[in-house]
């Protein structure tokens, strides 16, 4: 039964991340800010359009980080505690894009509209490039060490110590984990251009998207398939199921998508569908249902990654310090009590996604245009 939670709660962290992928989309609508808005006109469109579902990026990223806190606290406290620098920036633009949103039209501001939409392109490149730069440990491996032990220390009581005073940063100066962050850079800004598209009823802004998406299409693919070949055919952190110590084996996540063939069925569906939804907007120009096949498709491959990170006896956070410090599902996770009791509360989750998707439909009901902006009412 134990063994159970740890897998489910991994799917369930493994979810929420993969739909914090797809939501991304605002942060790549906003990147996009100054390339397609030429006019104010067409600026006020796409960020009232991004303007109107950043909490639900936001609430995501905070329950994803909430959801690794409760069930695996040993990666919360490694990760968040040793790479802070890595997340404190992260948090800092997203906070940037809250103020951008709530201040840009408000009277009496100082800094002016063009600083805030500023905020948010800022916002839109450090958040997708940071958080994709994060993900790429999972595969690359990070700068710490961990010594259970040291729990018994009365005066310094801590368990896990990062090994180097960049404190998450150091990721960076892995080009791996660099190219996997460009290519959630360029995928969100793929999502954001499929949104617009979706959202505004403006001809020349949505061919200007078109041309976005065949742009950063082609960007996001090099990096990505670069990322992924690179993965399958290198040695991974797998870990002895009897011993649990934890070994370099080669072609590790190419051998946990053949021993776990769904995973490897969702993964090629997801490539099938981003692909997909990118096409038919490129090849028919009246087609603007592009966002929820390429979507949804974002959200089971990415999905099937961090499965492969963590499942079939796999270390999901690498230490290349010490081997040994790894953590897995089984020395990372929360008592079997926590991780029931939660399994109980996270059956209200679907009912929250149906309030999500309606929520959604609601505000989505009418695209966004010039006519609207001009008309007054609650706008950013």
């Amino acid at each position: 039964m134990y063994i159970f939670l740890q897998q489910y709660w991994w799917l369930v962290v493994s979810l929420l991340g993969a739909i914090l992928v797809f939501l991304l989309f605002v942060q790549g609508g906003n990147s996009l800010l100054f390339c397609l808005g030429k006019t104010e006109e067409h600026r006020k469109m796409m960020v009232n359009s991004t303007g109107r579902k950043w909490e639900f990026t936001f609430t995501t990223l905070v329950t994803f980080g909430g959801a690794f806190f409760a069930s695996f606290p040993l990666f919360y406290s490694t990760s968040f505690g040793g790479a802070y620098w890595l997340w404190m920036i992260i948090l800092f633009s997203f906070v940037l894009q809250a103020v951008s949103y709530e201040f840009q039209s408000k009277a009496g501001n100082l800094l002016g509209r063009k600083t805030y939409q500023t905020f948010l392109v800022i916002n839109g490149v450090v958040g997708p490039l940071l958080l994709g730069g994060a993900v790429a440990t999972f595969f690359t491996g990070s700068d710490f060490y961990i010594n259970k032990g040291n729990m018994a220390d009365t005066i310094m009581p801590v368990i896990s110590h990062w090994g180097n005073g960049w404190h998450g940063l150091d990721a960076l100066t892995n080009i791996w984990n660099v190219i996997l962050g460009l290519a959630v850079f360029f995928l969100a800004r793929v999502l954001g251009a499929l949104y617009f598209i979706n959202n505004i009823a403006d001809k020349e802004l949505t061919d200007k998207c078109r041309r976005a998406v065949r742009n950063n299409t082609i960007m996001f693919l090099v990096f990505f398939l670069s990322f992924v070949i690179r993965t399958l055919v290198s040695d991974g952190f797998a870990v002895n199921p009897d011993t649990q110590e934890i070994y370099m084996q080669s072609f590790k996540y190419f051998t946990n998508f053949i021993e776990m063939p769904i995973v490897l069925v969702l993964f090629l569906i997801g490539v099938a569908l981003v692909l997909f939804g990118i096409g038919k907007t490129l090849l028919k120009k009246t087609f603007d249902k592009g966002i929820w096949f390429t979507g949804i498709g974002t959200v089971l491959t990415v999905l099937s990654l961090l499965l492969v990170a963590g499942y079939n006896n796999t270390a999901y956070y690498p230490s290349y310090t010490d081997l040994q410090s790894s953590l897995t599902l089984a020395n990372s996770c929360s008592s079997e009590f926590t991780l029931k009791t939660m399994a109980y509360v996270s059956i209200l989750v679907p009912f929250v996604i149906a309030y999500i998707f309606y929520a959604w439909r609601s505000i989505d009901r009418h695209k966004i245009t010039e006519k609207e902006m001009d008309e007054g009412g609650h706008s950013y």
